[in-house]
């Protein structure tokens, strides 16, 4: 069984230095493997595999920091191309000593050990393993129709295939003995600058095929051209430093070392996600993609084209992991790739795509299968002449109703099959009966509940004033049902510092009247009447009392708050007024008043990297749990707006945030000036936005397999009804799935999610989604039909769970080992025999571990002092209820070199790969990950550039304080403006533009999303992460 894949050869025979070389083993020492999920027992590797000797150093710990054992360590350096192979071309080989080190080694070599102390996988003589290993460092892509060149190495058994590249140039570098084995050299911070690469051709953007380079050719198997001498290297004294938890860590912030340079790998010839994205782009963007056929693979969420629903979910709606389920149990965990699928039921559709359609059967209600309840859709099978029809799901007999009674075409297919929606479309809506409704009465529309809190620094900072003054204009925008004048939702008004203050704004009243609730520890609504009112009847009270809160707290000196009880508060009127609806709560500090909830600073560093870590993102106190429990219950959202200073602990406020569906926002040191514009943008998108209340989501698929995991903004009372108090349409719920018995290639995987929610205007609706997936007993059709993006997000959002439970050096051996075992697993049972020594990516999987990389590197998994604990639990949250388009942007951030747009046509110019090498002095670079903008601008850019864009005459002259840009009439000022609005529009978050001056301090926060370099916080390099990757495959092959 063939099948194309990306065939890499480790440009890392041996050590690539600091990958560090990690430990041969990740995991204790001598322990079973860490495999499977988070927790998971059944899916645990028992052991080792005979043969692999597991390291003394586990991946992710600090390793014995001190030269290697005597021994000669060979690093081979490839620069490989994208382009068609060329038999006999001939390596040129490079020699010279290592780069300088930066920390000294910080785990043992990377490389085949004559020595027995760093044990490694294969058991020949170490000269005919160093010869062994360079001779097969190729890369290899056999791509369809072409086949392996003569170029196996010997002593590797021949195993397997993919596109092709040419051989590579290798380098080989023998060190002295006991000499130390630095890191790679590279480009952060300016530390460990290199020499530039070798003349080979490439283009900067996106990297297309590379001619060969005839300079850089020898016959293979010839002995090195001429070159340097074998040499000591003076590496300067050993680094103390910590030693961080993955391959390529050094403490920020050390002087360049004196020491030679070594050539580096070629970036462009590892895989790029800006190629895949781009290639997805210009084969199907701009077309129409029908969902008429079952496990079809959808265009990638970064392409725009128009989707026809013709019987399965739009991809908007649901995205999976991969679009063939394995049809055994077994086979699914030989390769352990996840089977999930991420579901956005209410995602935004664009205007060019048809709206849900909205069945209505009276007062029978929707029609569903009598024993699994599953609801009708096109997976049911009609018989009999149209009488009965068979449940897709559980394969029922059920008798259809007289009123939907059909007749069958020659097809057994019924007449009106076009006609209805539940027939034909993969997403419909039903209109649901009172038996679907709370106590079987009616739903009233939703109410918004706003919640300010009036303590001394929001009252003095120009808070409170500027939130009553957008509220005015604001509440005339409350979202509502497209044929409706008004919109249905009710609005109240409470303020708190230590204690509640309500508002009667009855349209009756002349004045608005406040009732103090000071008694927080049994908080009650002293008013039902006259507190939620519709806005239009009330507006000039609502105005009026909008105009008087600043003033009437402007002389406050009250600096602690409540906070739990406000929530309270505003859940209980919520059940007093029988409606659910959406606190906004607008809130600045810890809440240390005397009261339940009541917060102490936890924030200790001392338990970074230690078992206890976990505890920094579980809430403090229990109470905010019972009262998530309770906001559930009583269908009351929490929208959570916070202005910090300091520590708040996010993990303990925003916990029922998270439990709700609702959305945090953080706004760190808010500057009146500076800051609002971003806050307000988030507060109006928020208030206008479309959700579904009081709602619970159920997850059905037919025989063989069911849901047995959730991840999201959600609250599970049991094992399978995912309750949200809101969703709305950026929410995402990401299911996973097990094998309960085998499944059958021809009905495939079925899966139907249902939502039952209170819509804006007050009803009660049922959104259903359907959609099929393929099986197969081949493994090859399970890899070809992956999605990384989706995968990515699956990823991320179960080790962020897992964190609460587990150690982060735990979470991220699961995340390193599983990627390596998926990989591992295509290699063995898909892919043509090759050397050992190649690293070989199936073609659907060849970015998975750039992103996978991302997710290591992100702040919730690197615990560093200097990373704020709060900022840690805010992207924890976030991520948890992301979409796939959303994690995507939030991992890899988009890259676009501004300096080249073309200011004639609408086309926005290609984006670059997030490495410091693809910016250049004379340039200016927009990046964006969905929650911060960066304008980045080199020394050199060019003046007319600058004054087009700051209206200011040099480079010196740019102020780094804005966060927006001036208006100006100019094209370069326009396109760039619309860019920015582009890439806002498709994002939940408003994002901050910050403007960063090349060699400047901001300069350092900029980095961080560089996402393929070296991180200043120890993360690896994905050239570095790549080779540790490749590693750990060999590693479970051998």
């Amino acid at each position: 069984m063939s099948q194309q894949g990306y065939v890499a050869a480790p440009p890392y025979s041996q050590s690539q230095p600091g990958i560090g070389g990690f430990s041969a083993g990740f995991g204790p020492p001598n322990s079973a493997l860490h495999y499977g999920h988070y927790g998971d027992p059944n899916s645990s590797y028992s052991a080792p595999q005979p043969g692999v000797s597991k390291s003394t150093v586990p991946f992710g710990s600090s390793a014995p920091v001190g030269p290697p054992p005597p021994g000669t360590h060979q690093f081979s350096q490839t620069n490989f191309q994208n382009g068609p192979s060329t038999p006999g071309q001939q390596p040129h080989r490079f020699q010279g000593p290592p780069p300088p080190s930066s920390t000294g080694p910080s785990y043992p070599p990377y490389s085949h050990q004559s020595q027995p102390a760093y044990p490694n996988t294969v058991s020949t003589s170490p000269t005919a393993q160093l010869a062994n290993q360079l001779n097969s460092m190729q890369i290899n892509s056999y791509g369809p129709g072409t086949t392996p060149s003569s170029r196996m190495s010997s002593g590797h058994p021949a195993s397997f295939q993919g596109p092709q590249l040419p051989p590579p140039t290798q380098q080989q570098i023998a060190l002295p003995p006991g000499s130390q084995v630095p890191p790679p050299a590279n480009n952060v911070n300016g530390l460990c600058a290199q020499p530039p690469l070798p003349p080979v051709a490439r283009q900067d953007g996106i990297p297309g095929p590379v001619p060969a380079d005839p300079n850089l050719q020898q016959l293979s198997g010839q002995p090195p051209g001429p070159g340097y001498h074998p040499q000591p290297a003076n590496y300067g004294p050993q680094m103390a430093g910590s030693q961080l938890s993955y391959p390529g860590a050094f403490p920020g912030g050390l002087a360049q070392l004196p020491g030679p340079q070594q050539k580096k790998l070629d970036p462009d010839s590892i895989p790029s996600p800006i190629q895949v994205i781009e290639n997805d782009k210009a084969s199907r963007g701009g077309q129409i993609y029908a969902t008429n056929t079952r496990g079809q693979v959808p265009p990638l969420v970064t392409t725009d084209c128009v989707i026809q629903d013709q019987g399965h979910a739009s991809p908007r709606y649901i995205r999976c992991t991969t679009y063939c389920f394995p049809s055994s149990s077994d086979m699914a965990k030989q390769a352990r790739i996840p089977l999930a699928a991420v579901i956005q039921p209410f995602a935004i559709v664009p205007p060019n795509e048809t709206p849900l359609y909205v069945v209505n059967h009276g007062e029978t209600g929707p029609i569903r299968c009598n024993r699994c309840k599953a609801y009708m859709c096109p997976f049911m099978q009609f018989i009999e002449g149209g009488r009965r029809y068979q449940c897709g799901f559980c394969n029922c007999i059920n008798d259809v109703p007289p009123f939907f009674f059909q007749h069958l075409d020659h097809i057994g297919r019924r007449i009106d099959h076009y006609e209805r929606p539940e027939l034909s479309l993969g997403s419909y809506e039903y209109v649901a009966t009172l038996d679907y409704c709370r106590n079987n009465k009616p739903p009233k529309p939703p109410a918004y509940i706003f919640m300010i809190d009036v303590s001394y620094r929001n009252v003095n900072s120009g808070l409170v004033k500027l939130i009553c003054d957008e509220l005015k204009t604001l509440l005339d925008k409350l979202p509502r049902e497209e044929q409706e004048e008004s919109s249905a939702i009710r609005v109240g008004f409470v303020t708190y510092n230590k204690v509640l203050h309500f508002f009667n704004v009855k349209s009756s009243l002349a004045q608005p009247q406040m009732m103090v609730v000071s008694d927080v520890g049994e908080v009650f609504v002293p008013l039902l009447d006259g507190f939620l009112v519709n806005f239009q009847e009330s507006r000039s009270v609502v105005i009026n009392l909008l105009d008087q809160i600043p003033e009437m707290f402007a002389d406050t000196n009250e600096s602690e708050t409540i906070f739990a009880p406000v929530i309270q508060a505003g859940m209980e009127a919520l059940k007093a007024a029988e409606c659910a609806g959406k606190l906004f709560i607008f809130h600045s500090s810890l809440p240390t008043a005397e009261a339940p909830g009541k917060l102490r600073n936890r924030d200790d560093k001392k338990l970074l990297n230690t078992d206890k870590e976990k505890t920094l993102f579980q809430p403090q106190v229990n109470s905010y749990e019972a009262l998530a429990r309770d906001c559930v219950a009583n269908g009351c959202c929490v929208n959570l707006f916070l202005f910090p200073n300091q520590y708040v602990d996010v993990a303990s406020m925003g916990l029922v945030t998270m439990y709700t569906g609702g959305t945090l926002y953080k706004y760190n040191n808010f500057q009146l000036d500076a800051d609002s514009p971003q806050f307000l943008s988030d507060l109006r998108k928020d208030v206008e936005k479309k959700t579904g209340f009081d709602a619970i989501m159920r997850v059905r698929t037919s025989t063989g397999f069911r849901a047995t995991d959730f991840f999201g903004a959600i609250y599970m009372n049991n094992t399978t009804d995912v309750e949200m108090a809101a969703v709305d349409c950026d929410k995402a719920v990401t299911v996973e799935f097990k094998h309960d018995d085998k499944l059958n290639e021809d009905s495939g995987a079925l899966i139907q999610c249902a939502v039952l929610y209170t819509s804006i205007s007050g009803r009660r609706r049922l959104r259903i989604h359907n959609i099929g997936l393929n099986c197969s007993s081949q493994l090859a059709d399970v890899y070809k039909t992956c999605e990384t993006d989706a995968l990515t997000n699956f990823f991320a959002k179960s080790a962020f769970k897992a964190i609460l439970s587990q150690p982060l050096k735990t979470v991220r051996e699961i995340l390193v080992n599983q990627t390596a075992h998926m990989l591992a697993c295509y290699r063995k049972n898909c892919a043509s025999p090759s050397a050992v020594s190649q690293l070989i990516l199936p073609d659907a999987m060849k970015v998975l571990p750039v992103y996978v990389n991302c997710l290591l590197k992100s702040c919730v998994l690197v615990g560093r002092p200097e990373i704020p604990t709060d900022e840690r639990a805010y992207h924890r949250q976030l991520v948890m209820s992301m979409g796939v388009a959303d994690t995507q942007l939030f991992f890899y951030p988009q890259l676009l070199p501004i300096h080249s747009l073309d200011l004639k046509g609408d086309t926005v110019p290609a984006a670059l790969r997030c490495s410091e090498e693809r910016l250049s002095e004379g340039g200016a670079f927009l990046l964006a990950n969905g929650l911060s903008m960066f304008l980045w601008l080199g020394v050199s850019t060019p003046p007319e550039l600058i004054q087009g864009l700051f209206n200011v005459p040099s480079f010196a002259h740019i102020s780094t304080e804005a966060t927006s840009l001036p208006d100006l009439d100019n094209p370069f000022s326009k396109k760039l403006k619309s860019i920015l609005e582009h890439i806002q529009s498709r994002k939940p978050y408003t994002m901050k533009l910050i403007i960063v001056k090349q060699r400047e301090q901001p300069e350092m926060l900029f980095r961080q999303f560089l996402v393929e370099d070296k991180s200043i916080y120890g993360g690896a390099s994905y050239v570095d992460f790549l080779c540790c990757v490749h590693k750990e495959i060999c590693q479970l092959l051998s």
